[in-house]
């Protein structure tokens, strides 16, 4: 991209500055510290010139905006256009509750609804169950039938609006709730827009909310997929998450990596169930963390892109450009925030909101200022929403596509993230895969070493967490936080065991008898369970039929 000639003149003239300008200023104020690195560890040098980009060419690796191979957008207007999705993921306590602050987040210009479950509903198990005590509604929403699912969409039209949900390992039992709540109100299923995470590799190399074992969970997933592009061809099957493996203590690189490995992971096993990969591949999304490190971040969006846009291309043969395109949806590192000064994390919210704008989301989450202490307040849900809406409206951000293209140490950046990536999916392959992977430990041991150095750095007071290890204040915090129904739970026990008692209890025999039927075959599973939902059955007895059937996971222990 660049003049031979002219490289050669700039690399004598930084020579030169080096010799001289930066010889007399280091001389007069020495540098605060001997080397600078990121968030991930990586080196950070002084200046970046034309010299550090010299091997690119520009139509190959970048190209313009909506064009292969997307490094600089998958849309040639950016946000001129239309801006990105403000999809505030919400979720706590019963569903009547959680229903009002639906209602409330719509009325201050929210775009799109993103469900929070909480931990019972995550692992497949009913509000009432013995496992379960404890845990109704602390991290998200409890949904445990149909009904529910009835109760936390009353009254918001499902033909209309676009609702993610994350829930993994019971995912195709949460949708075909929400499939046959759209039916109660008149919504056919190919005019649902959406997403379910549906991800469950990364809970076997990082959140760990897995139940079957990979093989029957992947099953899964690929029925998911299947119905999805046969019946809602609106609807995304599967969000491939990196946001997880991040919160886990993964470097961006490992982010970036693993989650690009576990998206074509999926590709092969859809592919081996005899689907055209571009009949699915224009409806797979992405999720991603945006952490502290604001150029990092940016830079990993770009290389995604890119990445997956030449694998889609010339290792799957994919020939519609739709499958060639990265959609993802982002939300800030919650693992970032401080229960120490919780208002600073306003601050840091809006420099990860602003990197992933600038990295080119599709869809973006901003979390509240409270979330290390509590499930976000109405006051605090509302700041994290504004602050979008201020990068929107008021930052000019959005004028311009990729507007930091061509930055020099964006451009080395990315791509130092895309070649450490191709390392990753090199040493993955010499495992066997990324299910062999799982099964030894590797994604799981990277993860871990990863996290204890960056623990290791804060602990030292290498690296500065405000408010943490430096600038603590003493003050305790004064913000107001969530406090929920107090009689939640025992009106959503009560809710179940009236559900119980008035459903027809053969139909759900026999439904679920249908079902353990199907998952000893090889059938696609999702209208069996579509059927036992109809019946109102519930998520713990749907789920314990595939447990008869799969069993459950067991995870080696990684040292």
């Amino acid at each position: 991209m660049f003049d031979r000639e002219k490289l050669r003149d700039l690399r004598a003239a930084v020579e030169r500055w080096k010799q001289t300008t930066l010889a007399r200023t280091l001389a007069r104020r020495p540098e605060r510290r001997a080397e600078f690195s990121g968030v991930s560890g990586r080196t950070v040098r002084r200046v970046y010139t034309p010299l550090d980009v010299a091997e690119q060419d520009y139509l190959r690796d970048l190209g313009l905006p909506g064009e292969y191979p997307f490094t600089r957008g998958i849309h040639a207007t950016g946000y001129r256009g239309r801006l990105w999705t403000m999809r505030m993921f919400a979720g706590f306590g019963t569903a009547e509750e959680t229903n009002a602050r639906y209602h409330y987040l719509l009325s201050q210009g929210n775009t799109g609804l993103s469900v929070a479950f909480d931990l019972p509903t995550l692992m497949g198990y009913d509000s009432d169950a013995p496992e379960a005590l404890g845990e109704f509604g602390k991290c998200g929403v409890a949904v445990s039938s149909l009904q529910d699912m009835e109760i936390l969409f009353r009254d918001i039209p499902l033909g209309q609006v676009s609702t993610s949900m994350t829930i993994n390992s019971p995912a195709a039992t949460l949708w075909a709730f929400y499939i046959l709540a759209a039916e109660r109100q008149g919504v056919p299923k190919a005019k649902l827009r959406g997403t379910i995470q549906n991800d469950i590799l990364k809970e076997y190399q990082a959140q760990k909310e897995y139940i079957f074992p990979p093989a029957p969970s992947m099953r899964l997933v690929t029925d998911t997929i299947e119905y999805g592009t046969r019946h809602l061809p609106q609807w995304n099957t599967i969000s491939i998450s990196g946001y997880h493996i991040r919160e886990a203590g993964a470097t961006a690189a490992q982010e970036l990596a693993f989650t690009l490995a576990n998206g074509m992971e999926y590709v092969r096993w859809a592919l081996r169930r005899g689907l055209a990969v571009d009949d699915f591949a224009p409806r797979l999304s992405f999720f991603f963390n945006v952490h502290n490190d604001f150029f990092e971040e940016i830079a990993k969006l770009r290389a995604a892109r890119r990445i997956w846009a030449r694998e889609m291309r010339e290792t799957f043969g994919a020939r519609n450009p739709r499958s060639w395109y990265m959609r993802f949806h982002t939300q800030t590192a919650g693992v970032t925030l401080t229960a120490q000064q919780p208002e600073i994390n306003i601050a840091r919210v809006a420099i990860q909101a602003l990197a992933a704008v600038l990295g080119g989301a599709q869809s973006l989450h901003t979390n509240s200022m409270d979330e290390a202490l509590a499930l976000p307040s109405e006051h605090a849900v509302t700041i994290a929403l504004r602050t979008q809406q201020i990068i929107a409206h008021e930052s000019g951000v959005p004028n311009t596509v990729d507007p930091l293209g061509g930055s020099y140490y964006v451009e080395r950046l990315t791509n130092e993230l895309e070649e450490e990536a191709y390392d990753y999916f090199r040493r993955i392959e010499q495992i066997g895969g990324v299910l062999a992977a799982i099964e030894t430990g590797f994604f799981q041991q990277e993860i871990a070493d990863a996290a204890h150095r960056f623990q290791q750095e804060v602990d030292a007071g290498e690296r500065i967490i405000v408010g943490v290890n430096a600038y603590a204040g003493e003050e305790p915090p004064a913000i107001p936080l969530l406090e929920m129904d107090p009689q939640g739970y025992e009106r959503q026990v009560a809710r179940l065991e009236a559900l119980r008692r008035s459903r027809d209890g053969d139909a759900v025999a026999r439904a679920l008898d249908a079902l353990r039927e199907a998952a000893r075959g090889e059938a696609n599973l999702m209208p069996y369970i579509i059927e036992a939902a109809r019946a109102y059955a519930t998520l713990g007895e749907i789920t314990d039929a595939l447990r008869e059937v799969f069993g459950v996971y067991r995870e080696k222990t990684v040292i």
